[in-house]
């Protein structure tokens, strides 16, 4: 579009306009075309970032706003808080200067692995009464933290509670990257808007006893999480109103809700790649 332009540009000076005035009328006139051209790639950049932003309403009235950082790292606002799922600050060429932006009343990690866990990103978002809730693995690995595990329920005050799910792999020859019982899933219950973040899981049996979800983050990419039609089902047993295929990498999640569409599941796809 904006070589388009240009080209038609050069083409109006060059035969709507005398031969003496037309480089210093072009160049002046390019020179602005670039400029708003320059001006018009910087808003649709902007609108392309705030698209990926999803805003919702909890049962009083306040918004909570969830902004996709990276694979399967989540920042969520809620009423002047900043809670943070996982964050990491590098994965493939996609980076985060976490000492950049807010810092956090509260972070989650569900497991240790390097696209979950980041000391140096835990320590850049923290500050004086920041919160860390994660399991007992990378509770020692840090030095500190609210350990959960597997059933384990808390009241965070703010209107937020949560509770540690299970979250493991099933499938012979890949039960040793996420073994049942050290990992955490998180259901969240945020002023009653429950929010569930899957973590690193297969489609497994405990996902029968999670219900009445309004937003569920479900990890699409085997070997180490589901295969689409491992999330079709476990989406089908959850039921969540609104679905955030995440963790995918190089899957194809793109058929997910042409295939959802018949459960009135809405399927949102967003940069967690």
């Amino acid at each position: 579009m904006s070589l388009m332009v240009v080209s038609f540009i050069f083409r109006y000076f060059a035969t709507s306009i005398p031969y003496q005035q037309n480089f210093t009328n072009m160049n002046k006139t390019i020179a602005l075309i670039f400029a708003m051209l320059g001006t018009i790639t910087s808003a649709c950049s902007q609108t392309s970032q705030q698209s990926d932003v999803d805003i919702f309403e909890t049962a009083s009235g306040k918004s909570v706003t969830i902004h996709p950082l990276v694979h399967s790292s989540i920042r969520i606002q809620y009423d002047d808080l900043e809670l943070y799922i996982d964050p990491v600050r590098q994965l493939g060429n996609r980076t985060i200067d976490y000492s950049t932006i807010p810092k956090a009343n509260l972070i989650f990690v569900t497991h240790e692995h390097g696209d979950h866990y980041d000391k140096e990103a835990i320590k850049q978002l923290s500050k004086v009464g920041t919160q860390f809730i994660t399991n007992r693995r990378c509770a020692d690995m840090t030095g500190y933290g609210l350990v959960m595990k597997n059933g384990d329920k808390e009241d965070l005050n703010f209107g937020i509670k949560v509770e540690a799910v299970p979250a493991y792999n099933t499938t012979e020859g890949r039960t040793q990257f996420h073994p049942k019982g050290r990992d955490n899933g998180y259901i969240l219950n945020i002023d009653g808007l429950r929010i569930y973040i899957a973590g690193d899981t297969e489609d497994i049996p405990e996902m029968d006893g999670i219900k009445d979800i309004d937003v569920a983050f479900l990890p699409c990419n085997q070997p180490y999480t589901m295969t689409p039609e491992q999330l079709i089902r476990a989406a089908r047993i959850i039921k969540p109103k609104v679905l955030f295929p995440y963790h995918y990498g190089q899957t194809d999640v793109s058929s997910l809700p042409d295939a959802l569409k018949g459960d009135n599941i809405d399927v949102r796809i967003r940069h967690y790649e």
